[in-house]
């Protein structure tokens, strides 16, 4: 039995982006429905945990080590009002996948960052942006004593409110130089990693791997959050996100869902198959249609979602995994995606964290078969991802979770920037073709950095 409900305060609903520039940010997260659709409904701002988890080359699972944790805080949720009521929240890096099974690791790890960050948050702010509502919320924890809780959260929300009437200011003016910016590839090495991988598929390794370059450039010399301000603007993303602590800052305009739990209910949103965006309205569409009618891109995508499928009925009931959409178009800012919806219903001895632990990294940014792609992976690209094809996003001390891949993304040290964008390499891809892709992919980020 869940103990009591959090409590929970009304404001007045107004721009999450202006309170989150007002909040102390070291250690809060923003998670960002910064375009509303179906998918993008409610915005989260997470304030000073209690309590934060980093993890770098441990010597314990950090999947089961969260778990134990998550154990100490149960919770009910207030119904009819934002999912996120307070939990566990942050970034999950892609070489989490090595502490699930024994992959390689690429060579190079010049970003230095964790593979895991979380906050354990008490203090969540919610936006319902279709209802133009706003609420906080408080659990009261660590405290673990019923009145001590909640003298700690009604502290907690009055302490918060005071934050609100910040006004919020302009975005400065800022651009760096496209020479500054330099890649792990130039286009003849990254055509030679896609004939490389096409070689494998040859071979019988695999089917599909996802091969991506990683740009980089010095560090802007500008509040990092205004950088996000300005991504977000050039490319409104249903789960974007911004988490900054210390030197380490992860701005993201993902469109991707990787897995949400909802009361037993799981759904991952797959993304393969990319076609760009054009301010000519026949052009756009004609590059819609020529998406939903490639042989190709629909490869790419089914084989994914049967990975998908596979994962989830890990830890599902038999008989309930369905694909109520196969490659279904979803347009965005700069590109046109294929994007198709897996379901579940979770077993009843599962949690969230087996769930996870049966699904990361997400497929649609490793490839099929999942292990023998990811070593490939580690044999092509130079570098770690670090948080690039990773998740983002929030574990709730109710056991409910929504998490996005972490693609699209901003990812600094204290020295310098950097983006990936990769693309699925098949037996048909045409390595030119793949090229241009991934640079396609990167047309938001790079405008962000170099136009004014």
């Amino acid at each position: 039995m869940l103990p009591e409900f959090p409590l929970v305060e009304e404001f007045p609903y107004c721009c999450p982006v202006s309170v989150f520039a007002a909040i102390p940010q070291q250690g809060a997260l923003f998670l960002d429905s910064a375009r509303v659709d179906e998918n993008g409904r409610y915005s989260f701002i997470g304030v000073s945990p209690f309590e934060i988890m980093l993890c770098k080359n441990a010597t314990v699972n950090p999947f089961d080590a969260l778990e134990q944790k998550l154990k100490q805080y149960p919770l009910s949720c207030l119904p009819d009002l934002p999912p996120f009521q307070g939990g566990v929240a942050g970034m999950f890096g892609y070489e989490l996948g090595g502490y699930l099974e024994k992959i390689p690791q690429s060579t190079i790890d010049d970003l230095q960052l964790p593979e895991l960050l979380v906050g354990f948050y008490d203090l969540v702010l919610a936006w319902d942006n279709k209802q133009k509502r706003a609420w906080v919320f408080s659990s009261g924890y660590p405290e673990q004593e019923s009145a001590k809780r909640r003298e700690r959260a009604e502290q907690r929300i009055s302490w918060v409110l005071g934050y609100l009437s910040q006004p919020l200011a302009q975005i400065p003016n800022f651009a760096i130089d496209d020479s500054e910016i330099t890649s792990t590839f130039n286009q003849q090495s990254y055509e030679a990693a896609v004939s490389k991988v096409i070689e494998y598929i040859r071979a019988g390794d695999i089917f599909e791997a996802n091969i991506s370059q990683r740009f980089s450039c010095p560090r802007p010399q500008v509040d990092p959050f205004a950088l996000y301000r300005k991504l977000r603007a050039k490319n409104p993303a249903p789960f974007a996100a911004y988490l900054q602590y210390n030197d380490w800052v992860v701005a993201s305009a993902s469109p991707e869902r990787f897995l949400k739990l909802s009361d037993g209910y799981v759904e991952a949103r797959p993304i393969k198959g990319t076609r760009p965006r054009s301010q000519d309205p026949l052009i756009d569409k004609a590059n819609g249609e020529a998406l939903l009618k490639s042989e190709k891109d629909w490869a790419e995508n089914v084989m994914i979602v049967d990975l998908m499928r596979n994962d989830i009925s890990r830890v599902c009931k038999p008989n309930t995994i369905h694909v109520p959409q196969l490659c279904g178009l979803e347009s965005f800012a700069t590109v046109h995606h294929l994007v198709s919806v897996v379901e579940g219903q979770l077993q009843e001895n599962k949690t969230a964290i087996d769930l996870l632990k049966a699904t990361f990294p997400g497929g649609s940014i490793t490839g099929a078969p999942k292990i023998r792609t990811m070593e490939i992976i580690a044999e092509i690209e130079p570098t770690v991802r670090g948080p690039y094809c990773g998740s983002m996003g929030y574990i709730g001390f109710n056991g409910d979770m929504d998490l996005s891949i972490t693609i699209r993304t901003f990812v600094m040290n204290k020295e310098k920037l950097t983006f990936q964008t990769g693309g699925a390499v098949t037996v048909d891809s045409d390595p030119s073709e793949e090229y241009e892709e991934t640079l396609t992919k990167a047309k938001a980020l790079r405008k962000t950095l170099v136009e004014l």
